[in-house]
């Protein structure tokens, strides 16, 4: 499955934004805690054409073909199981992006219908701020989301080079006022794994953070 957006998206959510800012304030807003949902182990990385908030340019799966491992984010701008993580993933990025050549891509989905301050321009902002060495993409019509079984933020996909999925899972044991230390042990230990060319030898323990915010009707079937 592959998600085409035009290069003229962010523009076109602004306006929406601005048009509908009053209505979109009366929609409901809910919060869930969700565990991640299952996306074969073995199963190909899910193509997508998205841009990116803070340059506006089109990113592609296929930009990162011949790279080491490909990290794929759900993330978002407010859920406090992201927040918690938002420095480690920077750490990560240099670590394993800057160091070893590993391709690192956030994406968010939520609805700027119930949730407008997850828009692109907010994300823009969020970028910046904690100087994100990745791209970070918007998904406008959850398509994305949907075919990777996206469930909730943060979600975590590592593929192998050849755009394998080999490991679908929680960053660490750290969650908000849980008093477990981020260490990004988890996803660390499954990165050094594929990028020694073996199999994933810790055994996956699922994501677990805030609903993805899906358009009203647009709720998926997993």
């Amino acid at each position: 499955m592959r998600q085409v957006l035009g290069t003229n998206i962010l523009q076109r959510v602004s306006t929406a934004r601005s048009h509908n800012s009053r209505r979109l304030r009366r929609l409901p807003v809910v919060a869930a805690l969700t565990e991640s949902s299952d996306l074969g182990l073995g199963t190909t990385a899910p193509g997508f054409q998205l841009p990116d908030v803070l340059t506006g340019k089109v990113v592609r799966l296929e930009d990162f073909a011949g790279a080491p491992a490909t990290l794929v984010m759900f993330i978002c701008n407010h859920c406090p199981f992201v927040v918690l993580l938002k420095e480690a993933l920077v750490k990560l990025a240099d670590d394993y992006q800057l160091g070893r050549g590993v391709a690192v891509i956030a994406i968010s989905s939520n609805s700027i219908q119930t949730h407008p301050k997850d828009g692109p321009e907010k994300m823009a902002e969020d970028a910046k701020q904690h100087g994100y060495p990745f791209p970070y993409l918007y998904d406008e019509t959850q398509e994305v989301a949907k075919a990777y079984k996206a469930a909730c933020t943060p979600e975590f996909y590592l593929f192998d080079q050849q755009m394998k999925l080999a490991y679908h899972g929680q960053f660490d044991g750290a969650r908000p006022k849980n008093n477990v230390p981020v260490t990004g042990e988890d996803l660390r230990a499954a990165l050094d794994d594929v990028l020694a060319g073996r199999p994933v030898g810790k055994p996956a323990k699922p994501s677990i953070g805030c609903n993805i915010k899906w358009h009203p009707g647009n709720e998926p079937n997993y």
